[in-house]
C-alpha cells in the first residue's frame, strides 16, 4: 500500500484542524460527524483494526507507533505491512466526545 493511496482516500473529508501533512505522515483532528466516513475508508484500506484487541501487539507494531505516542485503551489502531513496508493509522478520541486526533504514518 502506498502512502499516497491513503492520502487520496482522505480527500473530501472535513478535518477540524490539520497539524501535519508530509510525504510519510499525516496528523489532523476530525469531528464526530465525519468520523464514520473516515473509519469506513480506513477499513477499506487496512481491513480490521489491530487494536483494541485481547492480544498483545507485535514488537514490530509497538516499535513503529511508539515514536508517535503509542496506543492506549480507548484508542484505535489500523496496521498494514508487507516486507519492510508498513503503514499505520491511529485514532485518539478526545475526552470531549466530539473530536478525534488522526495519525497516519509510513515507515
Amino acid at each position: 500500500m502506498q502512502f499516497n493511496e491513503i492520502r487520496k482516500e482522505l480527500e473530501g473529508l472535513v478535518f477540524d484542524m490539520l497539524r501535519i501533512d508530509s510525504d510519510n505522515y499525516f496528523e489532523a483532528v476530525i469531528e464526530k460527524n465525519e468520523l464514520a466516513k473516515l473509519t469506513a475508508r480506513l477499513e477499506r484500506l487496512f481491513g480490521s483494526t489491530v487494536w483494541p484487541s485481547d492480544k498483545r501487539l507485535s514488537l514490530q507494531v509497538q516499535e513503529m507507533i511508539e515514536e508517535f505516542g503509542g496506543i492506549r485503551p480507548g484508542q484505535t489502531l489500523y496496521f498494514w505491512n508487507e516486507g519492510k513496508d508498513a503503514v499505520f493509522a491511529m485514532l485518539w478520541p478526545w475526552q470531549d466526545g466530539y473530536h478525534t486526533t488522526v495519525k497516519i504514518g509510513r515507515k
